[in-house]
């Protein structure tokens, strides 16, 4: 059976390294120089505009990009680091393929208005709270620490002390939600 041309392509890349050192590289310099940008944590440059004469700040961005490229270097010479990041990023993309297929499927069934469709309220608190453990289970996975937490959880689960620390939790659980105060516009505190 023959290859397509453009599997035979995917396959040349994959040969040569792409997959394994370009892709992690651009993804890791990527990320680091956006968060050094966004947090200026390095500093700003103030310069005098000779147009407008106005003071303008600018990041530093030769350090920025030098910690970015020292940083994503490092990362691609350690093949665990490049396999942790491919898994995750994998399984990351899964769970917006996921997310995504059920926003469109809601999507479907809600009024057709102008006004884009958004999940609010429960709702949307609702999938972050799920999104946030879905990375989290993926990354602890991709580390290799959710099948220890989860032989621990199983060889722990007969014991008296889970059994406590369960019984209180939802004791805890209970109290807070019997008297947590609803009152609308406030934010907890009685007003005389």
């Amino acid at each position: 059976m023959s290859e397509s041309v453009l599997g035979g392509a995917v396959m040349f890349m994959e040969e040569i390294g792409i997959f394994d050192t370009v892709l992690p590289f651009l993804l890791v310099f990527t990320l680091i120089f956006a968060f050094l940008e966004k947090t200026k944590v390095l500093g700003t440059d103030k310069y005098k505009s000779s147009s407008d004469g106005e003071i303008h700040e600018v990041t530093k961005k030769n350090l920025n990009s030098m910690i970015a490229f020292v940083t994503a270097f490092f990362v691609v010479a350690s093949t665990q680091l490049v396999a942790l990041i491919s898994e995750v990023i994998s399984n990351f993309v899964l769970i917006i393929l996921l997310i995504f297929s059920f926003l469109l499927a809601v999507g479907s069934f809600s009024e057709e208005t102008d006004k884009p469709f958004y999940l609010q309220g429960n709702w949307a608190t609702t999938f972050q709270v799920i999104a946030f453990l879905a990375i989290t289970l993926i990354f602890l996975n991709a580390l290799g620490w959710l099948e220890i937490i989860i032989n621990f959880i199983e060889s722990a689960w007969q014991s008296e002390a889970i059994a406590a620390i369960l019984l209180v939790a939802v004791v805890i659980g209970l109290m807070v939600f019997i008297t947590w105060d609803k009152k609308p516009g406030g934010n907890g505190k009685d007003k005389d």
